[in-house]
C-alpha cells in the first residue's frame, strides 16, 4: 500500500500483532452499480483489523454482516491468500460499529447490494500481505538473515532448517517498520481464492454456538412486543391497559411513537398482554389502499408516457400498426426472513449497548443516539448473526431498532423487543408492487425493430439519503434491468419510461431490488417476441446478444447443460432466461410439468440448470450455495408470494397464507460457474431475477398459456 504511514497502518495490542486497514469514505455510486471503489487521496482512519495472537489464533474482523451469504468465509479466504496462515487457526468476529468500518462503497457501515466480496478483494488481500511481510521481517531479524531468504507456509516463517510460528513472532512483528508497499500475488499463483472451501460458520450454526439476535440474554432482561397500527400511517388515539396489565408477567404498558409497548418477564407474557390490550386507532390517510384498485390504476397509467429512463431511435414510428402488447403485473412482497426482527438495548451510565442482526450499523447507531440523547460513539452496536436479511434489515428508517430504543428509554432494565412474523408481514416494508406494459414490433424476417416499455411502481429511495440517485423523475432502482437491458439497447428503436406512484405503502429493497420485477417483464417479453417470430427462444436471444458476449456465453452454458434442443422428459417442457445484475450474469433453464389439468393444475418445477459468470470467483462452494438459495427464494415469489391489501390492511399474516417454498417443492439445482477473469460481481442477489421468467416461459412451452402475472397460476 503506497502512501500508507506507519501510524495509520500498524498498532500494537497486548502480545500480538494488529494490522489495520482502511476503507475510503467516498461514495461513488449506489451499491447496485458494481464499480470499483475510487482510490482515496486522504488516508482515512484505521477501521478494521487482523489480529494474530501469541496463541497462534488468527482473527479476522469483518466490517460487514454475515446473514447466510458466506462472507464469514470468503473474506478470510482473501486475507489468507496472502497471509499463508494455518486455515484451522482462522477465527472471525463482527467488527463493532464505528466510522472506521465504513463501506468502500458508502460512507456508512453496511452490508447489501451484493457489494461485500467485490469491494473487499483488494483490501483484504493487502492486509494479509502486510501482515505476512511484518512476520517475515521479524523472523529475519531474529535469525540474522535477509527477508528474501524466508518463505511462509501454514502459519510458519521458514528459512532453511529454521521455523517460527506466526504466534511466536506476533509481538516482534508488531514492532517492525511498516512496509511502504506490498506486492500481491499474481492470480496465476493463487492457492486459496477460487478453491471450494467449506464455510467457517457452519460448525457454529450446527452446534448452536452461533449467536443470533434472538439468542441474546442479559441479566434482568425484559421482553417487549408493540401493538402497531393496522393501517399504514395509523396512530394511537387511546388505549386501555387494564386487561394487558392483568396478564401474569406483564410489567409495563406505555405508548411509543410506533404504537403501544407491552413489556413483560418473557415473550409469551408480553404477547398475551398485547392480545388483551384495547387500542382505539386512528386509521390515518391510507386506510383506503386496495391492491386490486391499485393494480387497475397502474395498468391505466402504463398506457401513457412517463419519465424517460432510456431511449434510442424513433420508437413511435417503428412500432407501426402490427404491435405485440403485453402487460405484466407483480405484487407487493414481504422479505419474510426466518429469524423474526428483534433488537436488545441496555442503557448504561454513559451510553447504551445494542444487540441486533443489522445490515445498517451506522444508520442504526445514529438513530439510537438521537433518541437517547447520546453521541453516536456512546452507542455500541453488537452485530449478531442475521437469520436472513434480504434487505429487510437494511432499513434507512431503522424501524425495529428505533422502536427498541424508544421502549428502552422508558425502562431501567435491558429489554429485547421482538416482532412476530405477523408483525413484520403486516406492518413492515415490502418489495414494491409493479406493472409493466411492453410493446414490440418485428420486421418481415422476425427481427425486433421496436421496444416500448413503461414501468409503474414506487420509488425505494425517495425521501432517503439515496434520493440523489433520482434524475429527471427516474429512480434507477425502479427501472434497472430494463433501461439497461442488453436486449432493449440492442434494438435501434427503444424507449423505457417510469411512472412513480406513492400510495403510502412502505417499500424497501428486496433481494435483487428492481431486477426482481424488471427481469420478469423483459425476459417474458423477449420470449413472446421469439414465439411471435416463430424462432427458437435460444436462437432469438443469441442474435439479440451479439454485442453482449458475456451474457450470451452464460445463456449458452446453461442451455447446453440443460440439453436445450433435445426432447425433455415426457410431460415436461423447458424455459430459459438470462439476466445481468450486481456485476454478475445468471441464466436459468427451468424444467416444469403440470400436476392436474393444464388449464387449472399446479405448476411443478423439477429442475433448474443455472450458469453464472460472477467474474473472479472467490469460493465456488459459496457461489453455488447462493444460486441454490436464489432459486428457492425466487420460486417462493414465482409460485406463491403475494401480499394483498384491503381497506389499508395487509390480509396475509404468516407462512400459512404468505407461502414460501416447501422442501418437497424444491427442484434439483445444477450450477455451472464460468471461469472468468473479470472483476468480481455479486452472488447474493443475481440468481433471483431469472427464476420467475424461466418458469413462466417453460409453462408457455408446455401449455401454450402465457402467464403475465405473479404469482404464476394457471387458473
Amino acid at each position: 500500500m503506497s502512501g500508507l504511514s506507519r501510524r495509520a497502518f500498524l498498532k500494537g495490542a497486548g502480545g500480538g500483532l494488529v494490522v489495520g486497514f482502511f476503507v475510503p469514505a467516498a461514495l461513488n455510486r449506489f451499491a447496485l452499480a458494481q464499480e470499483a471503489p475510487a482510490p482515496s487521496t486522504v488516508l482515512p482512519p484505521v477501521n478494521a483489523f487482523l489480529r494474530i495472537g501469541s496463541d497462534e489464533s488468527v482473527t479476522v474482523l469483518l466490517a460487514h454482516s454475515e446473514m447466510g451469504q458466506g462472507i464469514w468465509t470468503t473474506l478470510p479466504m482473501m486475507v489468507n491468500e496472502e497471509l499463508d496462515a494455518d486455515w484451522s487457526r482462522i477465527r472471525v468476529e463482527h467488527a463493532p460499529a464505528a466510522p472506521e468500518y465504513h463501506s468502500t462503497v458508502f460512507p456508512i457501515q453496511m452490508t447489501g447490494g451484493s457489494t461485500t466480496t467485490w469491494s473487499e478483494l483488494d483490501r483484504y488481500r493487502q492486509v494479509g500481505a502486510m501482515a505476512r511481510a511484518l512476520l517475515v521481517s521479524a523472523a529475519a531479524a531474529r535469525w540474522g538473515v535477509a527477508p528474501g531468504d524466508c518463505r511462509t507456509e501454514k502459519g510458519f516463517v521458514i528459512c532453511g532448517d529454521k521455523r517460527a510460528s506466526y504466534g511466536s513472532l506476533a509481538a516482534a512483528a508488531s514492532k517492525q517498520p511498516a512496509p511502504q508497499k506490498v506486492q500481491l500475488k499474481d492470480p496465476a499463483d493463487w492457492k486459496v481464492i477460487g478453491k471450494p472451501t467449506r464455510r467457517l460458520d457452519t460448525p457454529e450454526k450446527i452446534t448452536g454456538r452461533a449467536k443470533f439476535g434472538m439468542d441474546v440474554q442479559l441479566p434482568g432482561m425484559l421482553t417487549a412486543v408493540v401493538a402497531h397500527p393496522p393501517t399504514f400511517g395509523g396512530k394511537v388515539k387511546d388505549f386501555d391497559v387494564a386487561a394487558a396489565k392483568a396478564v401474569p408477567g406483564v410489567r409495563a404498558v406505555f405508548a411509543v411513537p410506533s404504537g403501544v409497548a407491552v413489556v413483560a418477564d418473557h415473550f409469551w407474557a408480553a404477547k398475551k398482554g398485547r392480545d388483551a390490550l384495547k387500542v382505539d386507532w386512528d386509521p390515518g390517510p391510507h386506510a383506503d389502499v386496495d391492491t386490486v384498485k391499485l393494480r387497475e390504476s397502474y395498468l391505466e397509467k402504463s398506457k401513457s408516457a412517463g419519465a424517460k429512463a432510456a431511449a434510442g431511435g424513433d420508437v413511435e414510428k417503428a412500432l407501426g400498426s402490427d404491435v405485440l402488447v403485453a402487460e405484466y403485473s407483480l405484487p407487493y412482497l414481504a422479505h419474510a426472513p426466518m429469524e423474526p426482527l428483534n433488537c436488545t438495548v441496555r442503557r448504561t451510565v454513559d451510553g447504551c449497548e445494542v444487540w441486533t442482526g443489522t445490515q445498517f450499523q451506522t444508520v442504526d447507531q445514529g438513530r439510537v443516539a438521537q433518541i437517547l440523547g447520546l453521541k453516536p460513539v456512546q452507542v455500541a452496536i453488537h452485530t449478531t448473526f442475521l437469520g436472513g436479511g434480504f434487505g429487510r434489515r437494511a432499513n434507512i428508517a431503522s424501524d425495529f431498532v428505533v422502536e427498541a430504543a424508544h421502549v428502552a428509554k422508558n425502562l431501567d432494565k435491558p429489554v429485547k423487543v421482538v416482532w412476530t412474523r405477523d408483525d413484520d408481514i403486516r406492518g413492515g416494508y415490502y418489495r414494491p408492487m409493479a406493472v409493466h406494459r411492453v410493446e414490440g414490433a418485428l420486421d418481415a424476417k422476425g427481427n425486433p425493430v421496436a421496444w416500448r416499455h413503461r414501468v409503474v411502481s414506487q420509488s425505494i429511495v425517495a425521501g432517503s439519503p439515496f434520493a440523489g440517485m433520482i434524475r429527471d423523475g427516474v429512480d434507477p432502482t425502479a427501472v434497472e434491468g430494463a433501461s439497461d437491458s442488453p436486449y432493449v439497447t440492442a434494438i435501434a428503436n427503444h424507449r423505457v419510461d417510469l411512472h412513480t406512484t406513492d400510495p403510502g405503502v412502505p417499500v424497501l429493497w428486496w433481494r435483487s431490488v428492481g431486477h426482481s420485477h424488471t427481469a420478469f417483464a423483459v425476459e417474458s417479453f423477449v420470449d413472446e417476441l421469439a414465439h411471435a417470430a416463430k424462432r427458437d427462444p435460444l436462437e432469438f436471444r443469441r442474435a439479440l446478444l451479439e454485442k453482449s458476449p458475456r451474457v450470451r456465453a452464460v445463456l449458452e452454458a446453461a442451455a447446453e447443460k440443460a440439453g436445450w434442443g433435445t426432447p425433455p422428459p415426457a410431460g415436461r417442457a423447458r424455459g430459459l432466461a438470462v439476466h445481468e445484475s450486481f456485476g454478475s450474469i445468471v441464466a436459468h433453464v427451468a424444467e416444469v410439468s403440470i400436476d392436474g389439468g393444464q388449464t387449472d393444475g399446479r405448476i411443478r418445477v423439477h429442475r433448474i440448470v443455472c450458469a453464472i459468470d460472477c467474474g473472479i470467483c472467490i469460493n465456488p462452494l459459496g457461489v453455488a450455495a447462493q444460486m441454490e438459495s436464489a432459486v428457492a427464494f425466487g420460486l417462493s415469489a414465482a409460485l406463491h408470494g403475494e401480499l394483498t391489501i384491503k381497506e389499508g390492511r395487509v390480509q396475509e399474516s404468516n407462512f400459512h397464507d404468505y407461502r414460501v417454498l416447501r422442501i418437497h417443492e424444491m427442484p434439483k439445482v445444477e450450477v455451472s460457474i464460468l471461469v472468468s477473469h473479470e472483476k468480481s460481481g455479486g452472488a447474493g442477489e443475481p440468481g433471483t431475477p431469472p427464476v420467475a421468467p424461466a418458469v413462466a416461459n417453460a409453462v408457455f412451452a408446455l401449455t401454450g398459456k402465457r402467464l403475465r402475472e405473479l404469482p404464476l397460476r394457471l387458473a
